[in-house]
């Protein structure tokens, strides 16, 4: 028995077919596209891991000129990839225990820098504190002569509480401990500024009575 096949059929069957090679195709470009997104992501991650581990290195090796604040950056953005390559994880915890070693030694020499600042602005407000004494100090050993002298030390002499006030100088400083030199009073020591015409003398401490008047006065050698 012969078959006979429209026109109008043979259009659907052509149609037919398209559509099975389209889904065909379609199919094929999806697995394509999915196998390529994986090569990549396997590509990237394992430039990341070379990358990683370089860097890593670097820092154990301290091959790098990166400050500590450089290096501790570097280090966040390698462990924020999470990359899970073992050699990548054993380096990541040396560099973390270096880091944190480094840091450590950072914060207590900042610390100490701190303090000496502190120090020395300390020091500059205690001597600032004795600069209208040290003046007249001054004054009396660049006296033109020795009637302007006399009248400075008398000057001078009315912020202590007697000509006796009791004059300390210390020659050297160790351990904690000061060595002195020989005692003396305040007028002796006045009248020797005057005599040798040069102070050569810091004001290390001084102590008051009630009224004000310096009781004793401690001097180190500049």
């Amino acid at each position: 028995m012969q078959m006979t096949i429209s026109l109008h059929q043979l259009q659907r069957f052509g149609l037919l077919i398209l559509v099975v090679l389209m889904t065909l195709g379609g199919t094929t470009g999806c697995k394509s596209k999915k196998k390529l997104a994986r090569e990549q992501a396997a590509a990237e991650y394992a430039s990341k891991v070379e990358q990683a581990t370089k860097d890593l290195n670097a820092m154990l090796n301290d091959e790098t000129t990166w400050t500590l604040e450089e290096k501790e950056r570097r280090f966040a953005t390698i462990k924020s990839w999470n990359l899970q390559d073992e050699n990548v994880l054993n380096l990541m915890d040396q560099v973390e225990d270096m880091l944190s070693r480094e840091r450590a030694e950072a914060n207590r020499k900042a610390e100490e820098e701190r303090l000496r600042q502190e120090e020395d602005a300390l020091r500059a407000r205690e001597a600032a504190k004795y600069n209208s004494i040290e003046s007249q100090f001054l004054a009396i050993a660049a006296a033109p002569d020795m009637e302007a002298a006399n009248e400075r030390i008398e000057r001078a002499l009315s912020l202590f509480a007697s000509p006796d006030v009791p004059v300390l100088i210390i020659i050297s400083q160790a351990g904690g401990f000061n060595d002195y030199d020989r005692p003396t009073t305040i007028s002796k020591y006045l009248n020797y500024l005057k005599d040798q015409k040069v102070y050569n003398n810091l004001i290390e401490q001084v102590k008051y009575d009630a009224n004000g008047k310096i009781t004793e006065l401690e001097l180190i050698k500049k």
